[in-house]
């Protein structure tokens, strides 16, 4: 530490700090464009020049570290008279367009052009302009105001791992642009829009739309994936009109994905249902809530009555909010019926009553920053949780090794070691060549933890020179994570990749985890809408069926929440045929889908996110409560009120809740102090045989898009239009040559007979030979099987 004066106020800070941060860790400011504290210093703009005693000259406070005894001013005469000198040229060539600008209101520039600038201009030249460039659908451009902070050009490279944006030219003559004109296309790029401290940057979707002081901040939680970052929505006239980060350093920090920035385009999309159907003779008719609900009710009751509860179920969205989840496992259990699941897009559930109380990543964000070893299994984790793909690569930066176990080489953004991928896409191969190779080199205590016959299981695995140099390194490691994510979990052998995956984090002494479907599949855990277990983890006395056995005998009578069977099933066609067969369909849906009115019987309009308030659970285990933004759309309702009201026309007892809080405390008045661990290694490994793959066969590798996941995302027009939402059959070089296909030619995927729409061949020489990737949970490929399935090509 060392003792340094600013403004005449003593302080004690960090030897090496900068003058900056030692001024705004006291509250002192200091007008800044180029510096950001999650940016490397540039000091090119120079606005943070302050009097330094005994400099010659004003210093940058950005780039000028403390010493001993340092006296800095930073409202002295030279110092104002720099810092005003400073502004004056970065004005000689903006626009004055602050009346059409976006950025008006909440601009930087104009804050500190107010205390620091003049009332006119003694600039008369020509100023410059420079031509807009389009970048893609998600940040407009205005480049004559860029006053090239560098800020959009350093977040690229080092927050991003993309160098998207650059520099050319000099002097007045520089440039900020993409290469050769590209679309920026990072997970993360929407970030620069808040990073720019001008109207250069600002976004395309919310252009023009309403004035930063017409806007209301309504702090909640991003409804997309299992991190749940914490959002402003900003709403204006009961509407939601964009998403901007909530700050919190253990979860998002400052950044946000743009998944969860654009995605709120989702909630005012003009599917939304407004109002309550029903069938009758065939034929839509809208009706009232009360006669709806009484419809829905008088269905499900009959066939509970004729048929047992048995044959109703419930398939619930992973996004769900926790008093959905408890409430309607409640009014099912209150019948009888153990049949509901939230993992839709799961097919192996074999290993449920071994799994720990929910589903989580095993370690924090930051302490995921500061493992030595970090092994993805199964996971393209920069395209399925691009806020956890952040927090790997800022830990590969402080010197930890990534490596991968998957199906297909993914492209990451950061330095990985190594990464195995097996033939045709077979992951448990390269999980039992890494374990034997590291049992190997295990101690006798560890081994101990293992099941006895594992050995003589493994005895016919020959490790590979990749996969011994996996296991030298983890069996090395101090600080080691496992961490599993959609192909692990989607797999129809998913028990033995989680077994495998759990008995190296064994063997390591490493945490172990997966990234889970949605932003509260913990919740669906915890709350009970599992067909195996109630609340907190409490053994069911009876094992219902889960989503994809209730698919394989389809129940009579079915409550859809939040689903779209057709786009969240692993197996769409065969959710769609079985609804098709089932008697009472009661959906509650915040959108009007083509597909469930050919299933369903009743339509009840429920509200997103974005217009209720619930509480969403992360794969850390923190409870995250948030209000309604907005108030809800026409006749849509909250779901916890609609299942509330159901159960009470039910003749329910205990269906009096008033407020989301009287449903969280009884949920949390059920709490047990017996703590649910996973049991895998418990048993012995599981047997799998691959399926027998015939000639001319290919395997289906299907990832759901980064912005395919949910009804909200796949409804963002804006992020519809990006390249990660484009749809393609990618495949190696050397397969499309032996199936005589070219680069952009349609063809059509035939999966267990029934074809899907006529797609494009991309080639990619990252797709193992033998297997296809043929993305799932889109409307070109919801006919299709489950993944992993045997595909054919055919021409279009």
């Amino acid at each position: 530490m060392v003792s340094i004066e600013i403004d005449g106020e003593k302080l004690e800070v960090p030897q090496g700090q900068m003058i900056i941060e030692a001024a705004d860790s006291v509250g002192i400011a200091i007008p800044r464009f180029c510096y950001h504290k999650k940016l490397s210093i540039a000091a090119n703009c120079r606005m943070c020049l302050v009097d330094v005693e005994k400099a010659p000259k004003p210093m940058p406070a950005c780039a000028t570290p403390v010493t001993e005894g340092m006296k800095v001013f930073t409202k002295s005469q030279r110092a104002v008279d720099a810092q005003k000198a400073v502004m004056e040229f970065l004005l000689i060539n903006h626009p004055l367009d602050c009346p059409i600008c976006d950025q008006g209101g909440q601009c930087e520039l104009q804050d500190v052009a107010l205390e620091y600038g003049k009332d006119y201009s003694r600039f008369d030249e020509r100023k410059r302009v420079v031509k807009d460039k389009n970048i893609g659908p998600l940040i407009s451009t205005d480049m004559t105001r860029c006053i090239h902070c560098t800020r959009c050009v350093r977040f690229g490279t080092e927050i991003a791992g993309e160098r998207e944006l650059g520099a050319t030219g000099r002097g007045e003559f520089m440039e900020i642009g993409t290469y050769l004109q590209k679309s920026v296309n990072s997970e993360l790029s929407g970030n620069v829009i808040d990073l720019c401290p001008v109207g250069a940057l600002t976004s395309k979707p919310f252009r023009f739309q309403a004035r930063a002081w017409e806007l209301k901040a309504e702090p909640s939680v991003s409804p997309h994936d299992c991190v749940g970052s914490h959002v402003f929505f900003h709403t204006h006239r009961q509407k939601v009109m964009r998403a901007l980060p909530r700050t919190n350093e253990t979860l998002n920090e400052m950044w946000l994905s743009d998944r969860d920035r654009f995605g709120y385009e989702g909630f005012n999309h003009t599917d939304r249902l407004t109002a309550p159907w029903i069938k009758r003779d065939g034929n839509w008719v809208e009706t009232d809530w009360p006669t709806a609900l009484s419809v829905a009710v008088e269905k499900l009751q009959k066939i509970v009555q004729n048929e047992g509860p048995e044959q109703i179920g419930a398939l619930v969205s992973p996004n769900a909010t926790l008093e959905e989840f408890y409430l309607l496992q409640k009014l099912l259990r209150t019948q009888g019926c153990n049949n509901i699941d939230h993992r839709l897009r799961q097919v192996d559930n074999s290993h449920q009553d071994q799994l720990g109380l929910f589903p989580s990543l095993g370690i924090t964000l930051p302490e995921l920053e500061h493992q030595e070893i970090i092994v993805v299994v199964g996971s393209d984790v920069r395209k399925e949780q691009p806020i956890i793909n952040h927090r790997i690569r800022k830990a590969t930066l402080h010197g930890s090794q990534v490596f991968a176990i998957n199906p297909i080489s993914v492209s990451f953004n950061f330095a990985h070691a190594s990464e195995l991928v097996g033939e045709k896409g077979d992951m448990i191969q390269s999980l039992q060549e890494v374990l034997k190779a590291a049992m190997s080199m295990a101690d006798k205590e560890s081994l101990a933890k293992l099941p006895a016959d594992i050995q003589q299981q493994l005895s016919h695995i020959a490790p590979q020179h990749t996969a011994n140099e996996m296991a030298t390194a983890l069996m090395a490691g101090k600080k080691v994570s496992i961490i599993l994510g959609n192909y692990a979990w989607s797999h129809p052998a998913a028990h033995q990749i989680y077994w495998l995956s759990r008995a190296l984090a064994t063997l390591t002494k490493g945490s172990w985890g997966e990234m889970s479907n949605g932003a509260n599949s913990a919740g669906g855990w915890i709350a009970g809408a599992i067909p195996h277990r109630l609340p907190f983890g409490q053994a069911a006395q009876k094992t219902g069926l889960s989503a994809i056995q209730m698919l394989e005998t389809p129940r009579q009578g079915m409550i859809l929440l939040h689903c779209e069977p057709g786009l969240d099933c692993a197996t769409p066609r065969l959710a769609l045929s079985a609804l098709e067969k089932t008697q009472a369909v009661v959906a509650l849906t915040a959108f009007d889908d083509p597909q469930l009115r050919q299933c369903a019987d009743v339509l009840l309009p429920v509200t997103p996110i974005s217009e209720m308030a619930g509480t969403y659970i992360n794969a850390f285990g923190d409870w995250h409560h948030f209000k309604a933004a907005v108030t809800p759309l026409e006749q849509s309702r909250p779901a916890w009120k609609v299942l509330r009201v159901m159960a009470n026309l039910w003749e329910m007892t205990d269906f009096t809740y008033q407020t989301n809080d009287e449903i969280i405390n009884e949920l949390q008045r059920l709490q047990t102090k017996n703590e649910v661990t996973d049991t895998l290694l418990s048993k012995t490994l599981p047997s799998y045989k691959a399926a027998a793959q015939a000639e001319g066969m290919l395997v289906r590798l299907a990832p759901t898009p980064l912005y395919s996941v949910d009804g909200v995302a796949r409804r963002s027009h804006p992020l519809q239009e990006t390249k990660d939402a484009s749809i393609a059959v990618r495949l190696h070089s050397s397969q499309a040559k032996a199936l005589n296909l070219q680069q952009d030619q349609k063809v059509v995927v035939m999966q267990d007979g029934v074809s899907s729409a006529a797609l494009p061949v991309e080639i990619d020489d990252h797709v193992p030979v033998g297997t296809a990737v043929v993305p799932a949970s889109t409307a070109q490929t919801q006919s299709l099987g489950a993944p992993f399935g045997m595909i054919t090509l055919k021409p279009a």
